[in-house]
């Protein structure tokens, strides 16, 4: 039996779906609910961590609005979250009324001894058309990489292989032969004092680096398809990579 490692929120990887379906004259349209994070839940869970997820859907009323809330926390991994689903609460954004800068609240929080990671994705960084808008927000500043002001996207439909640049690095440690291939990515810019762990066409593909008595990561790829590939989901240390770089977060390096 696994070891507990400790407890992480996980805020994203939903989405809803609507559909329009023409018949020659006639159409008629079906609706769905998807999670993408089934398969890194429960790898993560099979390691020992205990994962509340806050779907995106209920992430803008639900998400923790103070330092307190989070604290609850180990590592807080947000993914494919746009930050607006955080910014716009509906006391604000409907009513007009001031309410905590969420995104704000996790930059103290990891200056506070806590975890960070933002795993890639269409909502995640900057984004499908810029839409995941966390250029120039506390978030950027609290990860190791600036983060671009438009589409930021990488589509490499051939796929793509990650370089290891530093694999003596506690969270790639023991992870043996090659990466897997992934379908795209976030073009990010390492900070200075970032330590890059993986890349792609020079690109970081994964930094981490101390934030105040915290720690926070960026992962430019996805834990679940299209960019997070089949060859991903089923490499053999794909539960191995996701508990060492979690760990490494929570502040333990063993």
């Amino acid at each position: 039996m696994s070891t507990h490692r400790g407890r992480v929120l996980l805020a994203g990887e939903t989405w809803l779906t609507y559909g329009i379906h023409q018949k020659g004259f006639s159409a008629y349209t079906t609706g769905g609910y998807e999670v993408g994070s089934h398969e890194f839940v429960a790898a993560l869970e099979a390691k020992g961590w205990d994962v509340d997820h806050i779907p995106n859907h209920l992430a803008t009323e639900t998400f923790p609005t103070t330092v307190e809330e989070l604290q609850l926390y180990d590592v807080l991994i947000l993914s494919d979250i746009g930050a607006d689903t955080l910014l716009l609460h509906p006391d604000t954004f409907v009513r007009g009324e001031r309410t905590p800068n969420r995104l704000a609240v996790i930059d103290d929080w990891v200056r506070s001894g806590g975890g960070f990671l933002m795993i890639g994705g269409y909502m995640s960084f900057a984004g499908f058309e810029a839409k995941g808008r966390y250029h120039a927000t506390p978030v950027e500043q609290c990860l190791p990489v600036e983060v671009h002001g438009y589409d930021d996207r990488a589509e490499r439909p051939e796929g793509v292989h990650p370089r290891v640049e530093k694999s003596e690095h506690p969270v790639l440690s023991g992870l043996s032969g090659p990466w897997p291939y992934f379908l795209g990515y976030n073009r990010l810019i390492a900070k200075s004092g970032a330590s890059v762990l993986l890349t792609v066409e020079d690109d970081p593909f994964l930094a981490v680096w101390p934030r105040g008595n915290g720690r926070s990561g960026a992962f430019a790829s996805d834990c679940s398809p299209h960019w997070g590939s089949p060859d991903f989901m089923a490499w053999e240390w794909y539960g191995a990579f996701w508990d060492q770089l979690l760990r490494w977060l929570a502040g333990s390096d063993t």
